[in-house]
């Protein structure tokens, strides 16, 4: 038997479920959370359009943010909330400050408050001065409405401070950008092995211009000069500063850099410090050389004669800094200084043989926030560009000891500051689409021969049982069943994923009926778009007259477990039935798992039916509608009361734990309760609820001959439907963010629409699309409480995401609909 380790897929939620391990607390990782905030903060000013006012506009506040969503007060409001009302940036008519002086338009506060001051110019320039604008690029062109993370693009200059003179400083360039984690590359060099990691917030970043309006040096890295000759560096720095002048980076990516604070350290000051070289162990160092008030430069000691000094410039906030005695009284080793005579290292007599003084403790800051045995993302010190899971394995003070899984070469603990920018919350990976080095597990490798003795060994120890079995004339007897097929290729329903049923096994059994019954059911929650919604209709499935056993099943979602007991039946006779019962509460094909093997064509002709056509996934108007399908015909959609059983042609109404769906509309909602012009229906709105009762009408006289044209017949009166609402909305897209498609989004495959929804700001959703097969059709169906129910985003999220599907349906609209 040979052991090795292999990869295997890494799930942090279930991870940490079978440990039982905890993840780091998100609010600890302060760079982390600010990096997810939004560019425009609480108090900024800015032009709005009056409600009630048609070419009129007055001055707002921003008083939250939500994703692009902005929560604005007139001024002239003070602090009564009732007015406030939220807008999306990314179609709400928003200007910066001296807009409408500089385009001739009327600025004039509301009429609920237009007789609150006599004089509103007055008012105006108090309520103005010492107050910031939101900056007009993030209301208007490619940058409007991204957050400060995503104005950073791969291209961009900035300057970056030199790590040995904090004078000093020379342009980078963006190669990459990693959920604010930057790799920058110097400008004059184009050898990637020169390539260096930083996060955003780093205070060795700023603007390009900084040094030269802050009268410091503008020089090539002190340890790279010699690549180049001087001409070359500054011919190289003037291209570049030329191109970055075309598409300036955004000042606002500095708006959350942190002042550096004063120090008070002294030179020959002895302090102990996470060693800069290899921070798996703390050494003494010395203070040699202060800058100004907020650097200075710190030397690991070395009092051998051949010693090469290793400096590194400081700040009062420098993660890693600790007072002399710290690893003492903390229990830590602290690691003798190279040529010091003596075996047992001691401060005292230290600081007596080098004449130095220690630092006190007020030179040092303090925080916390971890424990041991947590578990985040970090940075390989020896490799910047991998980040690996990591477990903490002790906390002293600031200082934390993280494990790094899954290296190939295994190395020490690392040590880093718990305001360390190279340290993340378990998934930042995920959610920035960055791979993660993770567990290795252990496989067992057994050799054939070891299998052949392990199976004869069974065998031999089973034969009694098997023969008393026998005798009492239970095997092939009625609590044994055959083979349970699934049938892949039947309509999985809305409940079940395709993809992850097309991985299944297309068999289980034959064995004891309640073992195979519970095996087949396991995998069907298993492959379930959330495994909990399951589990709770297969606990519907019951029927007085089964004789069954109650059996235990289990469900995962999103960190959490899920398990419930299910009455299933023992004897083989009731088998067939049960599983019908099963996909008709599942309301898939009845062939989709069963004793019946489906080869070419389903019995049920369910093959022929669309995901569009009865999936509640993508047609939330009419997702209980199944007459145009035989065997949906004469089935109860609904779920009935607890204990009652649902028969043929029985109607009777749902039960209240089944929350009812409304047909709500992207587009109608926005217009609303974003956009806010009118919080009343109008006629229009009214006339279209009619249309939409007609249609049902329509739809639940279909019946099964035509079914390949009531697939289309659907599609194109839902569109119909919406059109009439498009048709009040479509005023609200701005030019610049019409789309013009080249094909018909109907006649889009599913790999159309995830190339679409990747050329998007929310290509990290692709995925989705591929998983639950969205085609084109699919796609023109999804509404907002849809992409919420259905993929489990957020709000803001999903409003971005129907954004850009309402882009989609204005096209089709305006280009193919007729």
């Amino acid at each position: 038997m040979d052991c090795v380790e292999e990869e295997v897929d890494f799930n942090w939620e279930e991870y940490l479920e079978e440990t039982g391990a905890t993840a780091a607390p998100h609010t600890s990782f302060r760079h982390v959370e600010l990096s997810l905030q939004s560019s425009f903060q609480p108090g900024m000013k800015l032009e709005v359009a009056n409600k009630g006012s048609l070419d009129t506009y007055w001055v707002a506040t921003i008083i939250t943010t939500c994703g692009q969503l902005l929560l604005l007060r007139y001024c002239g409001y003070g602090d009564d909330r009732k007015a406030d009302f939220w807008c999306d940036v990314m179609t709400a008519e928003l200007h910066p400050v001296g807009w409408c002086a500089q385009n001739n338009k009327t600025l004039q506060p509301p009429e609920a408050i237009k007789e609150k001051y006599s004089d509103w110019t007055e008012f105006l320039i108090k309520e103005l001065t010492g107050s910031r604008t939101a900056p007009a690029n993030l209301l208007e062109g490619p940058l409007r409405g991204k957050n400060t993370v995503d104005l950073i693009v791969v291209g961009c200059i900035l300057e970056v401070r030199d790590a040995f003179e904090p004078s000093v400083y020379w342009a980078a360039r963006v190669q990459c950008n990693v959920g604010g984690r930057l790799c920058l590359s110097y400008v004059g060099v184009n050898d990637s092995a020169y390539d260096m990691w930083m996060f955003y917030l780093d205070t060795r970043l700023r603007p390009l211009g900084w040094a030269k309006e802050n009268n410091l040096s503008l020089k090539p890295p002190t340890d790279l000069c010699d690549l180049r000759s001087s001409s070359e560096w500054t011919e190289a720095l003037d291209e570049a500063t030329t191109e970055a002048l075309k598409s300036p980076l955004p000042l606002e990516v500095f708006k959350d850099h942190a002042d550096l604070s004063t120090h008070s350290f002294r030179a020959g000051m002895k302090l102990e410090m996470v060693s800069p070289s290899e921070p798996f162990h703390i050494c003494p160092v010395s203070v040699t050389k202060v800058y100004n008030e907020y650097y200075f430069q710190i030397t690991v000691d070395d009092l051998t004669a051949e010693a090469t000094p290793t400096h590194v410039v400081c700040h009062a906030d420098s993660p890693g800094i600790l007072p002399v005695q710290w690893c003492l009284k903390n229990g830590v080793g602290l690691e003798r200084p190279q040529g010091f005579e003596s075996q047992d290292f001691d401060w005292a007599d230290y600081l007596k043989h080098t004449g130095a003084e220690a630092a006190p403790d007020v030179c040092f800051p303090n925080s916390r926030g971890f424990c041991k045995d947590m578990w985040l993302e970090a940075v390989n010190p020896l490799q910047p560009s991998e980040l690996c899971v990591a477990r903490i394995t002790q906390v002293k003070g600031r200082l934390l000891w993280l494990r790094l899984e899954g290296l190939t070469k295994p190395q020490p603990d690392c040590i880093v500051d718990v305001e360390s920018m190279s340290i993340f919350p378990v998934g930042w990976c995920e959610a920035n689409a960055y791979p993660l080095t993770h567990l290795l597990k252990t496989v067992c490798k057994y050799s054939n021969t070891y299998i052949f003795n392990l199976i004869k060994f069974i065998y031999l120890c089973m034969l009694p049982q098997l023969d008393d079995l026998a005798t009492a004339g239970l095997v092939n007897g009625k609590y044994c069943c055959s083979q349970l097929f699934i049938n892949h290729r039947c309509f999985s329903g809305p409940y079940l994923n395709k993809g992850r049923i097309a991985e299944l096994p297309k068999a289980v059994g034959p064995g004891k009926c309640a073992v195979v019954l519970k095996e087949i059911l396991t995998m069907l929650i298993n492959s379930a778009y959330k495994p909990g919604r399951v589990l709770r209709e297969l606990q519907m499935v019951e029927d007085p007259q089964w004789n069954c056993q109650e059996e235990t099943l289990k469900a995962k979602y999103k960190g959490k477990s899920y398990r419930s007991t299910m009455r299933i039946v023992r004897t083989g006779d009731q088998v067939s039935e049960f599983c019908r019962r099963v996909c008709e509460r599942l309301q898939c094909c009845p062939n989709l798992f069963g004793p019946t093997i489906v080869s070419d064509k389903c019995p049920e002709n369910c093959f022929s039916q669309t995901k569009t056509k009865y999936s509640e996934c993508f047609i939330p108007p009419w997702h209980t509608m199944k007459s145009d399908v035989s065997y949906y015909k004469k089935r109860k959609v609904g779920r009935p009361s607890l204990g009652e059983n649902a028969q043929d042609g029985d109607m009777s109404k749902p039960a209240r734990r089944r929350k009812k769906r409304k047909a709500i509309f992207v587009q109608k909602k926005r217009r609303t309760s974003i956009v806010g012009y009118h919080t009343t229906e109008s006629p229009q709105v009214c006339q279209t609820k009619n249309t939409h009762s007609e249609i049902f009408t329509c739809i639940s006289l279909a019946t099964p001959e035509s079914k390949q044209m009531q697939a289309h017949i659907r599609v194109h009166k839902y569109i119909c439907f919406q059109r009439q609402i498009f048709c009040m909305c479509t005023e609200n897209f701005e030019e610049e963010d019409r789309l013009v498609l080249e094909t018909n989004p109907l006649e889009w495959s599913v790999s159309d629409v995830v190339d679409f929804i990747t050329s998007t700001d929310c290509a990290s959703l692709a995925k989705i699309f591929q998983e639950q097969d969205i085609d084109g059709q699919a796609l023109l169906l999804l509404t907002l409480p849809t992409v919420q129910e259905c993929m489990d985003l957020k709000l803001g999220p999903a409003i971005k995401l129907c954004h850009q599907i309402e882009r989609v349906k204005v096209a089709f609209y305006s280009q193919f609909a007729n």
